[in-house]
């Protein structure tokens, strides 16, 4: 499990909504299973900041958070 937050992004969702802060997108895993030897990379979809929050500012860093993490892994 690695931390991956993104500090300026995650000033701006706790500056509109101080209680998302256990919800921010911070950690990735990255596990290779056994055998397969295929290496898995997971992290939390940004927009379920989103369905918890009626924060415009809140779904603006989940887009901003969500096309990041887009470029970065694959779908």
């Amino acid at each position: 499990m690695l931390g991956a937050c993104n500090p300026v992004l995650a000033s701006r969702a706790l500056a509109a909504e101080p209680e998302i802060g256990a919800l921010l997108p911070c950690n990735v895993v990255v596990r290779r299973s056994k055998g397969a030897g295929v290496t898995t990379i997971e992290a939390i979809d940004p927009q379920t900041m989103v369905q918890l929050s009626a924060s415009p500012a809140v779904k603006e860093v989940a887009d901003d958070a969500g096309s990041r993490c887009a470029r970065h892994l694959p779908p």
